[in-house]
């Protein structure tokens, strides 16, 4: 979990310019499970994708990383620029075991989709209710049913 006092203040700051909304402490952690949980989801379709193809390695081809989350990725890449937020997501971006390896290549991409992921999390909040500033409990249960349905 994030809980330096910069990691927190960098979380800010991502949420701050991604959406225009305030995140504390108790929000991170939130966020920290939700990126995790999607990241294993996203890996086991890879892993799906891989055993499809015959290979025992997985690649970063085999996520299935959509449009919408590609162009999140690009804006994460962006305002990473800004936050510096790319090592803590290294920190925080668990590598859950699974039956088949990660290559590197696929290793390395995983705290930019977990950078992408937070910033659709963002996005989605202001999708849910324009005029949010502060997100609460029940902002981030409909948030997460939305990326259930999805990813």
């Amino acid at each position: 979990m994030t809980t330096s006092p910069i990691g927190i203040s960098r979380f800010e700051r991502l949420f701050r310019l991604a959406a225009e909304l305030d995140v504390d402490k108790e929000d991170l952690r939130r966020h920290d499970e939700f990126v995790n949980r999607k990241i294993h989801d996203l890996l086991l379709r890879a892993q799906a994708n891989a055993k499809a193809n015959e290979r025992d390695v997985m690649q970063p081809s085999d996520l299935p990383i959509t449009k919408g989350l590609q162009e999140r990725i690009h804006e994460f890449r962006q305002l990473d620029r800004e936050t510096e937020i790319r090592p803590i997501l290294d920190q925080i971006t668990a590598v859950p075991p699974l039956d088949m390896a990660y290559g590197d290549e696929l290793e390395a991409l995983l705290p930019e989709v977990a950078g992408g992921l937070s910033v659709a999390l963002a996005h989605s909040f202001k999708v849910i209710d324009p005029k949010l500033k502060n997100p609460q409990t029940p902002h981030w249960d409909r948030a997460f049913a939305l990326f259930d349905l999805l990813v």
